[in-house]
């Protein structure tokens, strides 16, 4: 099992340092939200909390994923980056492959963008975006995504976007990595169906093994399971190594972990703390996995 450092939701001013320790400790990744604005009240309930209640404020800083990835990539020799998730459907899929294009040139290609939907239609109404639309239509980006991201010319009539023959550049010298992130049914299967992998939100581990279960299933059915494909789990309830077992064993391959959590720490507690549980970490559960 491979393991990725969560930087959303910790200070600004201590994401690059643990990226930096990140690389140093051997994590196989970090991964960087995408919260883009934050409502005084919103429209729906958050879906990822038995509450309903957000677990952020307005003083909680998310960092630009593309711009914080071209930043951390000229920092770091090994680490890859994952975007985990983009809000897709807000915005341009054009400007996406561009500033994705562009971040991934200066990590060195170590970038895997995560896509999701995002759950406020308050994020939909203020770029101009339709709420309605949004699945079928992020899976229509999801193509122009992976064309543009080529580098070569191309053409695209579709259902919701129409583009002349065009191309972008810089792009990844490899194909960039793109996993769906979700937990509706049908949020799988097109995860099943198109992507290069599936990234829980923050959930039980019972639930991410059910849901990596389904998408087993519809691989087969949709004659993708000859394809690599990566489960992606944030576990709100995984400390341990025996935790992280049962993930493997449920099919998990990349573990998103904030280690400072597992020793008693919190979002805001000291850098050099967060960086010792890190190397505690890595003795307790990465090195005997």
């Amino acid at each position: 099992m491979k393991f990725s450092l969560t930087l959303t939701f910790n200070p600004a001013d201590d994401q690059v340092p643990l990226t930096v320790e990140a690389d140093k400790l051997g994590f196989h990744s970090v991964n960087l939200g995408d919260g883009l604005f934050f409502y005084d009240e919103t429209s729906v309930n958050y879906p990822y909390s038995d509450s309903g209640a957000r677990y952020w404020n307005a003083n909680t800083a998310f960092l630009d994923p593309f711009c914080a990835i071209a930043h951390m990539g000229a920092l770091t020799k090994n680490i890859r980056f994952l975007v985990s998730v983009l809000k897709l459907p807000v915005r341009q899929p054009m400007l996406v492959a561009k500033q994705a294009g562009t971040a991934s040139y200066f990590c060195q290609d170590r970038m895997t963008l995560g896509v999701g939907l995002s759950p406020w239609p308050e994020d939909f109404s203020i770029n101009g975006a339709n709420w309605d639309d949004r699945g079928p239509r992020s899976e229509e980006m999801i193509e122009i995504l992976r064309k543009a991201l080529t580098g070569e010319m191309f053409e695209h009539k579709g259902k919701y976007y129409n583009f002349p023959n065009m191309s972008i550049n810089p792009v990844p010298k490899t194909p960039m990595p793109i996993v769906i992130g979700g937990t509706a049914d049908v949020v799988l299967k097109r995860a099943a169906r198109i992507a290069d992998g599936f990234a829980s939100p923050n959930t039980k581990a019972e639930h991410i093994g059910e849901m990596v279960a389904k998408i087993h299933q519809y691989r087969k059915e949709y004659g993708t399971d000859n394809k690599p494909f990566e489960m992606i789990s944030v576990a709100t309830d995984v400390f341990d190594l025996d935790g992280h077992k049962r993930l493997r064993d449920m099919g998990v391959t990349e573990a998103c972990v904030m280690p400072w959590f597992n020793y008693g720490g919190k979002f805001k507690s000291d850098i050099q703390f967060k960086k010792d549980c890190m190397k505690r970490f890595q003795d307790d559960v990465m090195s005997k996995m």
